[in-house]
């Protein structure tokens, strides 16, 4: 099955080399660009693509706004990858928080950002969690908690603890060798943590545990 992508940036020749890249892939189709941020909200609800390419710095209505816009609307609605210059940027954090499954550099090379869009189709985060991790700790302001949500209260003792492993940096392998279990036991843990809380992928999760306090900053297990 083809992966249907929109590509939102100000740029024309970024988006055409996008394009370009995307075009050589037989299971990579794209719908149409964007030049800023209401173009990409209107095309995006007209298309419904699954992968959505978002600049962030865009006029009119800048990419964190759009991507807001686009995942708080009905379904269905795709995912959405920012695009950057820098991999330590505050507005990739803000895009994270709007509910984007993770970011992609510019300058990523062609056979990553189409693996890229594949795995975030399928529904993998598109972050390590090292990254995840490391840009999250960059940008959480530790005095600005949000409200802890009651759903938190619904997790079992080992899913909170597959939360704070999560959001200490750890894949699914490495949870796995830290608590002796399957692979296929987290994998399941981590579909029931995100169940629960409502949660679209793990980079979510980690933004969470961070803003409630889950987890501090600086913390590994």
């Amino acid at each position: 099955m083809s992966v249907a992508v929109l590509i939102a940036d100000d740029q024309a020749l970024v988006r055409a080399g996008f394009r370009m890249i995307l075009e050589t892939q037989p299971d990579l189709r794209v719908l149409g660009e964007a030049a800023n941020g209401a173009e990409a909200l209107d095309l995006a609800r007209r298309t419904q693509p699954d992968v959505v390419l978002m600049d962030i710095r865009m006029p009119s209505m800048d990419g964190i706004e759009a991507t807001r816009r686009l995942l708080a609307g009905p379904p269905p609605q795709p995912r959405v990858v920012i695009l950057t210059t820098f991999d330590l940027d505050e507005y990739v954090f803000e895009a994270l928080q709007a509910g984007a499954s993770g970011f992609l550099l510019k300058d990523t090379p062609p056979e990553r950002l189409a693996a890229g869009i594949r795995a975030v189709a399928a529904g993998e985060s598109l972050l390590t969690p090292s990254v995840t991790t490391r840009l999250i700790e960059s940008f959480v302001q530790v005095n600005s908690r949000v409200p802890r949500p009651a759903e938190l209260d619904d997790l079992t003792p080992r899913e909170l603890e597959i939360l704070r492993l999560m959001a200490g940096g750890l894949s699914n392998a490495e949870i796995a060798q830290h608590l002796v279990v399957s692979a296929t036991t987290v994998k399941t843990h981590v579909a029931r943590v995100l169940a629960k809380l409502g949660l679209r992928d793990r980079v979510q999760a980690v933004v969470l545990a961070y803003e409630t306090g889950i987890v501090q900053p600086g913390a590994r297990s």
